[in-house]
């Protein structure tokens, strides 16, 4: 019976899996959130149905009653958070929270499947995150005067990764987090909020090429003291946004191609002084020509995604623990491996229908500033994802970057779930914007027919 519930679940599963990523593409049909309304009904229904589904999966894999009270509390925080994102914030993007909550429970899926223990401890944090992140949103709308603190943003970001640099922990080669009152924190992870927007208000008020010099300059120094606390993963989504933001801001291809010749340049010379790089890009290069000791890591995580074929072997019926830090830097892996390949594809290009509606709602939006915020959470997000899709399935080298909502780790759910409010509250910005461009249509055509009479 077991065998027989595993192996048409997982059919099922990729089946609705499927019809969710079809409904976050066929949403950009529709520019208002009035005309998806039917369709953010439907992704709701098959979000719980996947959910429903795996956890069929598991309970038959394992018998064991703790999952299916796991999967209730599941169940109730995923249907509070939309309900209420709903009722407080109806003018809100709901394509964005809808996939974000079906990422996360993805996450929390093979979670639980990889670590109970981790399993509920992310589920916490991401309740935490969502009770903090509901007040993100009227923060953004209300006080425009948080545009101003500028080079405050940059200041705090500074110090904040300059103390791990000189007092952080070391793991795994890398100075990456310090530990306060027993909580573990990863700085750089919350200086991405800070950077976002420091440059969001450094490009916007920059009239001449040396305030843009200014502004590349302390960009610079953020992703100088995280090379040289070896958290090149972070260095390389700082830069990107600074790339991204500067094309963005000024349309000047010229700065674009400097920038990426300064990157190309500052890479071959991190290459030259860390041994650490040098072990990843000869991993990357031949990982089974050293399988017991630098390959090993991701050459498990290829014989992952290779065993899994299409559909995947089903819930614990794969190896995934045999991938180190699988639950962090190789969960794309171990859903590939257990869920399947179409499964791993259909969940990332959720991730991209999540990043297209982002840029989407920046490119609409006429306040420099907070096109600039949106563009950059953008970019961070889909960056970051494919460092950590890329890097698993060996297209790119290894960084040791998590991947959004789905992987183990409290800091990062926690800024990507603030990120994506932050882009909620400048949706409800440009939504009023909207509104006051239709109540001066109003006027201006009233005024007209008054002067006809």
């Amino acid at each position: 019976m077991e065998l027989y519930v595993t192996e048409i679940s997982k059919y099922v599963i990729a089946f609705l899996m499927f019809l969710y990523t079809l409904e976050a593409f066929v949403a950009f049909r529709w520019r208002t959130e009035k005309k998806r309304t039917g369709l953010y009904i439907r992704q709701i229904i098959l979000m719980f149905a996947v959910q429903i589904a795996c956890f069929v999966q598991i309970m038959a894999r394992t018998g064991k009653p703790v999952y299916l009270f796991f999967f209730a509390f599941q169940i109730i925080a995923f249907s509070s958070v939309l309900l209420l994102f709903y009722v407080i914030y109806p003018d809100g993007n709901r394509l964005i929270i809808n996939n974000s909550c079906m990422l996360m429970m993805i996450g929390l899926i093979m979670l639980t499947r990889l670590s109970y223990d981790r399993a509920v401890k992310q589920f916490f944090i991401i309740v935490a995150s969502f009770v903090v992140g509901f007040i993100v949103p009227e923060i953004i709308f209300r006080f425009e005067f948080l545009k101003k603190f500028t080079w405050i943003y940059a200041a705090l970001g500074i110090v904040a990764i300059g103390i791990v640099l000189l007092l952080g922990a070391v793991t795994n080669g890398s100075k990456i987090s310090y530990t306060i009152g027993g909580i573990t924190l990863q700085p750089s992870e919350f200086v991405k909020i800070l950077f976002l927007f420091f440059m969001a208000g450094a490009l916007d008020s920059a009239e001449n090429i040396w305030q843009l010099f200014l502004a590349s300059a302390v960009a610079a120094i953020h992703v100088i003291i995280l090379v040289l606390s070896k958290d090149l993963g972070s260095a390389l989504i700082f830069f990107v946004i600074y790339l991204a933001l500067i094309y963005i801001s000024t349309e000047n291809v010229g700065y674009l191609a400097i920038g990426l010749s300064f990157g190309a340049l500052a890479s071959v010379i991190a290459y030259k002084l860390f041994s650490h790089i040098q072990v990843r890009v000869q991993a990357w290069l031949d990982p089974f020509s050293d399988i017991e000791s630098t390959g090993y890591q991701l050459s498990q995580s290829l014989f992952g995604i290779s065993s899994g074929g299409w559909f995947g072997l089903g819930l614990y019926g794969g190896t995934p623990k045999s991938i180190p830090f699988v639950e962090q830097d190789f969960i794309f892996s171990a859903i590939a491996e257990e869920m399947g390949v179409i499964f791993a594809v259909l969940m990332a290009l959720i991730c991209v229908s999540t990043f297209i509606e982002i840029m989407r709602l920046g490119y609409f939006l006429r306040d420099t500033y907070y096109r600039l915020v949106v563009c950059g959470i953008g970019v961070a997000y889909i960056f970051q994802t494919f460092l950590t899709i890329g890097g698993g399935s060996k297209f790119i080298p290894l960084t040791g970057v998590t991947l959004p909502f789905v992987s183990y780790g409290g800091s990062s759910v926690l800024v990507t779930i603030m990120m994506i409010m932050i882009t909620q509250g400048i949706f409800m910005i440009r939504t009023d914007e909207r509104y006051e461009a239709i109540e001066r249509m109003k006027r201006r055509r009233e005024n007209e027919r008054r002067k006809e009479y």
